[in-house]
């Protein structure tokens, strides 16, 4: 056996066959979502001259991008990337479009943006999901499943830093709008390419690999109509509660570091802050890929989620802005590797037909306690000292991680 089968690097998951031309067309439809959000906000103000309104209109959009997504995940589980996917980018792209035109005028209805805004997030494409599930096809061995998780965790916190900066160019020589029909444009040109990547276009008809057999004709229970609701077992479990800890802490960190920075009139360092946050996941996505773990995955991710929490914790004792941007920094070692485990979690704990399902899930528990989260600790911030904010934002990483093992223990302690 060779070196590179028993330490696996990026670069074999970068040269395993159509890696590149799959991993790049996702990378490209995934782009606009970096930039939704931004040129969204700018072209709902433009257009309305409120602020109150734009973030009413794009919060609409994520509630419901988020509430969707596991029943988009499931349909195309149930279906196929194939048949599901051009129909809802083309729906997605041209929503948005449609929102882009609407935003170009000044006086837009705001009633009108928001049911655009609610219709678009209704039909987002799970390009992330899709890709993982692509990737555990691509790569089956898990040590180099590992690294492709971490890649792709990483790319998706380096998409989230560039997009914005795309936006910001962007609407130096045009519109709002103009960018907000670029990330139209880009999802859709990245959905399509993605449909026509090799691994997709060969991928089995699930409508046909799971027609039932000539025993089970006679019970409509199990019936390819009638399939089961996803069960992924305590794992699964794990990785979605440990997913929303995560996103609660992270959704709080945004509006508890802004506080900080005002509190101590260093309104400029918050970008210097988040930039430390996407730095350190960064490099630490990139380190948990490349080390072989012997302990088990759903012991790392809860360690991984501890050590996040308390790191928080900490960081709202900092005395001083630089520290606390250090602090930040380490905080942001945990994050990829965490996420990266969670969705390593998802995929074993379930079956092939249902790895789509399974990590827009940890996806959708992600978002949903990060949105969560900011909505809480901005009625938090202002009535409670901030360190104690910090603390009280680190407790669901951390318990969520405890509760978790505390339940490992007890199933080992009752086994024969």
């Amino acid at each position: 056996m060779s070196s590179s089968s028993l330490m696996p690097s990026y670069a074999v998951v970068l040269r395993t066959r159509y890696a590149c031309r799959t991993f790049g067309a996702a990378l490209l439809g995934r782009l606009s979502y970096g930039m939704l959000s931004l040129s969204g906000v700018l072209a709902v103000k433009k257009a309305t001259n409120s602020y109150a309104a734009a973030g009413t209109v794009m919060a609409l959009f994520w509630l419901t991008s988020v509430f969707f997504s596991p029943a988009r995940a499931a349909l195309i589980d149930r279906r196929g990337v194939r048949r599901v996917l051009p129909p809802m980018a083309t729906a997605y792209a041209m929503l948005l479009a449609g929102l882009a035109f609407a935003t170009s005028r000044a006086g837009a209805s705001v009633v009108l943006l928001g049911v655009m805004a609610v219709a678009a997030g209704a039909t987002t494409p799970p390009l992330g999901p899709v890709m993982r599930m692509l990737w555990s096809r691509l790569v089956p061995d898990r040590r180099l499943l590992q690294r492709a998780y971490s890649l792709d965790a990483v790319a998706e916190e380096l998409l989230l830093v560039i997009g914005p900066l795309l936006v910001g160019l962007l609407i130096r020589v045009a519109e709002p709008s103009v960018a907000l029909a670029t990330c139209a444009a880009l999802v859709l040109i990245g959905s399509l390419a993605l449909v026509s990547s090799p691994p997709v276009r060969g991928e089995n008809d699930p409508a046909k690999s799971s027609a039932p057999s000539d025993d089970s004709m006679s019970s409509p229970k199990t019936s390819s109509r009638r399939r089961p609701p996803l069960q992924g077992g305590p794992g699964l479990r794990q990785a979605i509660a440990v997913s929303a800890g995560m996103g609660m802490c992270l959704g709080a960190l945004d509006l508890l570091v802004i506080a900080f920075f005002d509190e101590h009139h260093r309104p400029g360092a918050v970008a210097w802050a988040l930039a430390a946050l996407s730095a350190g996941s960064a490099i630490g996505g990139l380190v948990y890929g490349a080390v072989p773990w012997r302990i088990s995955s759903r012991l790392r991710l809860s360690l991984l989620a501890a050590a996040l929490g308390l790191v928080l914790a900490a960081t709202g004792l900092s005395p001083h802005p630089y520290v606390l941007i250090a602090w930040v920094g380490v905080g942001g070692l945990f994050v990829a590797p965490a996420i990266t485990t969670a969705y390593l979690i998802a995929d074993e704990s379930v079956g092939p037909a249902a790895r789509t399902q399974a990590g827009a899930w940890v996806n959708t528990a992600f978002n949903a306690g990060s949105a969560g989260a900011a909505a809480a600790t901005g009625w938090l911030v202002g009535r409670m000292p901030l360190p104690l904010c910090f603390a009280l934002a680190a407790t669901p990483a951390v318990l969520s991680a405890a509760t978790v093992l505390h339940r490992s223990h007890r199933l080992s302690d009752d086994r024969p």
